[in-house]
């Protein structure tokens, strides 16, 4: 049996603490996940994971022997990143994220990547909820958050800003939004996840809080922007979303001078270790991508 792959099992392993979920993150049967063990702890001599009917968990051995491993397997992977690069990356990188963000901007940054290399596939997955990186087998996560989740590595690829925005036709039919305040007395459309829908705003050392309210709800981005450009109120939405139908006249920003507040996107995974090239070259491709957009790009 091939000792790398082995090792590779292995590790996989000691990460998710279940045979049943490293068979599903390497797509091969639980049998397969356990001979590959047994046949590294045979090689070895020693007993490399303690199971139980409840978790499986690495022996003393298993600790000491496990650094070595991920050094190994990081050499050879380094080793055939080298070849890969002459041959083209083949591989397939599975990247989560919003519906909003993957409808309004990922795609075009994956675009070029995928043009670049014709052996990676990209399989993308779109939800609005945070998902757990090593259960659903996800390479990569897009994510925007003021704090990201400290079991994660992340990297921020841009700032989110947000903005107040309407429809022409429903601000010229509705009193004026002059101040924070005002929106007490508008339709507001708001994320449904909040039960008391509080908008924060800031301009400068000021800051206001308002408790906004509204028919309308949803727990998705582009839902709510479809409905301001309709029309049916003041929806707050990322810039990188709502430019464009800003550029085009479809909507106006209100409050310019108030300011939701700011978070950044990240790009998370979940351990620098063993990462494939393709994910690293899809990583830095997306980091450089977003260092040159048009909305508010931070410094890596």
């Amino acid at each position: 049996m091939d000792t790398l792959t082995a090792a590779r099992v292995l590790i996989d392993v000691a990460l998710t603490q279940s045979f049943t979920a490293t068979a599903d993150r390497l797509e091969m049967s639980r049998p397969m996940v356990t001979r590959h063990v047994e046949a590294l702890e045979d090689w070895l001599g020693v007993r490399l994971l303690q199971r139980t009917t409840r978790k499986v968990s690495l022996t003393s051995a298993g600790e000491q022997s496990l650094p070595q491993l991920e050094q190994w397997v990081e050499q050879a992977n380094a080793l055939t990143q080298q070849w890969q690069q002459e041959a083209g990356l083949t591989g397939k990188v599975r990247v989560a994220t919003s519906m909003s963000f993957g409808f309004a901007q990922l795609i075009p940054a994956v675009k070029p990547f995928m043009a670049a290399h014709p052996g990676v596939d990209v399989d993308i997955e779109v939800q609005d909820k945070a998902v757990d990186l090593i259960a659903e087998r996800i390479d990569i996560a897009i994510r925007i958050a003021s704090n990201p989740d400290p079991s994660l590595i992340g990297r921020p690829i841009a700032a989110c800003d947000s903005v107040l925005v309407a429809a022409p036709d429903y601000l010229a039919t509705h009193t004026p939004i002059r101040s924070p305040e005002d929106l007490t007395a508008h339709s507001c459309l708001s994320y449904k996840q909040f039960d008391r829908p509080i908008w924060h705003l800031d301009k400068g050392e000021e800051h206001a809080a308002v408790e906004v309210q509204g028919k309308l709800s949803a727990n998705e981005a582009t839902t709510l922007l479809s409905a301001a450009i309709q029309g049916m109120g003041v929806s707050m939405q990322p810039v990188y979303l709502a430019h464009s139908a800003i550029a085009r006249g479809q909507l106006e920003v209100v409050l310019p001078d108030w300011q939701p507040k700011a978070m950044d996107i990240y790009a998370l995974y979940p351990s620098r270790r063993n990462q494939p090239p393709a994910v690293r070259a899809l990583l830095d491709a997306l980091i450089a991508h977003f260092a040159d957009s048009e909305w508010a790009p931070v410094a890596i």
